[in-house]
């Protein structure tokens, strides 16, 4: 979706991907869904396209981008950060989009805190055997991991990503930006995922709901607990509604279960467990609902 939206700059582009995804990108492009109904194709010729398993990168590649945007799985982190150090110029930037915690710091330890950016983005889009569907716009939330304001190659990122008319905002606490997204993927993804169910059927049925807004509400303890300040948000409010205005996605983590592909459960729940042990906030919910997506990763192991 990004790399599709990206194309409408002057931006030179280059999209790391992996496998049968970076063989359809080389040789057919992209296929963009877009939300308004229509049905683009970016041609292949429009970016440079690396297989993240084949090597090596090409030399001339090396040095060449002033930003990275890191939007793969969690388990993937590690050899991301690899590939865009290699990319990265001197002064260039990496951006993690990625869902849970950690993401950022993997990256700052390999490149820096200080060309590190931690972000977050509510655009809605899911992979298809006809594409990429792009089902809801949404914004992007940038920001310096220690609080400073976007100057050099991140100014020119928002830039690009205003362009591509994306909508980029700048947080000054981006800490506190990743966390709301984490209490709202806490909250719907495992769910979801365990139930088998569209988003929307958490304000339909209220078992489901109890789950979710429960897990919600413990996360948001060991968020506080660690120095997160979330005295103005309204917890129930905003789940209800990032709910009802994705009410027909299948969030990330049911696709995943769909396709019989690892989850980022232990990035989400997992992770708030971890935490919470660590700071002696107690999160039985999470807990639960750790438990419960592994049992499904192991039951579709053994089949």
């Amino acid at each position: 979706m990004l790399l599709g939206a990206l194309s409408d700059t002057d931006a030179e582009l280059v999209a790391v991907a992996r496998g049968e995804s970076s063989r359809m990108l080389s040789q057919a492009g992209l296929v963009l869904h877009t939300p308004e109904g229509s049905i683009e194709v970016i041609p292949p010729e429009r970016f440079v396209t690396v297989d993240s398993e084949a090597g090596p990168l090409p030399a001339g590649l090396r040095g060449s981008c002033a930003a990275a945007l890191v939007c793969g799985k969690a388990n993937s982190t590690p050899i991301l950060a690899q590939i865009v150090e290699e990319l990265l110029s001197e002064d260039g930037v990496a951006a993690s989009l990625q869902n849970g915690m950690g993401h950022a710091e993997i990256l700052a330890n390999r490149l820096g805190k200080e060309r590190v950016l931690g972000g977050t983005t509510t655009h809605g889009a899911w992979r298809g055997e006809d594409g990429t569907h792009w089902v809801g716009r949404g914004n992007i939330r940038l920001g310096r991991l220690d609080g400073a304001d976007a100057e050099g190659a991140a100014a020119a990122l928002m830039t690009k990503l205003h362009e591509a008319n994306l909508g980029p905002e700048w947080s000054a606490d981006i800490q506190r930006t990743i966390w709301v997204k984490i209490l709202l993927n806490v909250a719907i993804n495992p769910v979801c995922a365990i139930a088998g169910v569209r988003n929307g059927a958490l304000l339909e049925v209220s078992e489901l709901w109890e789950q979710a807004h429960s897990a919600m509400l413990e996360a948001a303890m060991v968020a506080e607990a660690s120095g997160a300040d979330l005295s103005e948000l309204d917890l129930e409010g905003t789940l209800r509604k990032v709910a009802g205005a994705t009410a027909q996605n299948r969030c990330s983590m049911l696709q995943d279960v769909m396709a019989g592909r690892q989850t980022e459960i232990d990035e989400l729940c997992g992770a708030v467990v971890s935490l919470g042990e660590s700071l002696g906030v107690a999160t039985p919910r999470n807990e639960m609902l750790h438990a419960l997506v592994r049992g499904i990763h192991i039951s579709s192991s053994l089949e």
